[in-house]
């Protein structure tokens, strides 16, 4: 079953009508105390990172957080979360993946925020991204990225720049891309992460 860390941050509605489309079974973490009752985690998120984090922090869910040995998917603003720093803010985050968090440049000259469908060029090898073509389109709404790094980065988009898509860090995962609205590639990706809490293979990423 999956644990949605709910701390009024996410997009729960939208999420929540996805995994129902699945037929996947899920509850809402609330405490510390709640984490037990689920096999995997996803942590939502949209708008300001900073306040985000600041929320977070107010749930009092963070050292529990860090400490999970399940898999967590962090999605969008949830992703970022993840991260040491975002430029949004100025804003410390909870540093489970040691990465940064920045804003689309105005000298990259494109659009911000980059909305819409772009392609997102993944490692076939990885669990996340399993039946999954490594060109597919998936649904993006962001100002602000995480940097390629190649110990860490699943998953590249470009946008002016190339970013990252989707990171891991042992059995953390994380998703820039909304995939609960990316139609049947996004759909494969929520399957895929469920999945992984069955089989335990969170293939370490560095």
């Amino acid at each position: 079953m999956i644990g949605i860390v709910y701390y009024g941050a996410g997009n729960i509605f939208s999420l929540k009508a996805a995994l129902d489309r699945l037929d996947l079974s899920y509850g809402m973490i609330h405490n510390a105390k709640d984490f037990d009752q689920y096999d995997c985690y996803i942590i939502p998120g949209v708008g300001h990172a900073g306040t985000a984090m600041q929320k977070l922090k107010d749930t009092a869910l963070i050292p529990a957080i860090i400490q999970l040995k399940k898999p967590v998917l962090g999605i969008c603003v949830g992703m970022q979360l993840l991260s040491n720093h975002s430029e949004e803010g100025d804003s410390k985050l909870t540093g489970i993946i040691p990465l940064e968090t920045k804003l689309f440049s105005e000298t990259l000259q494109v659009k911000v925020p980059h909305t819409g469908w772009n392609k997102v060029f993944s490692n076939p090898d990885n669990p996340l991204f399993k039946d999954i073509p490594k060109d597919s389109h998936f649904y993006f709404v962001h100002s602000y990225y995480i940097e390629f790094n190649s110990n860490f980065t699943i998953a590249a988009t470009e946008y002016g720049i190339k970013f990252s898509s989707a990171i891991q860090k042992d059995n953390f995962y994380g998703v820039q891309f909304h995939p609960e609205k990316s139609g049947i590639a996004g759909e494969q990706l929520i399957k895929n992460f469920a999945q992984l809490a069955k089989s335990h293979v969170y293939n370490s990423s560095n």
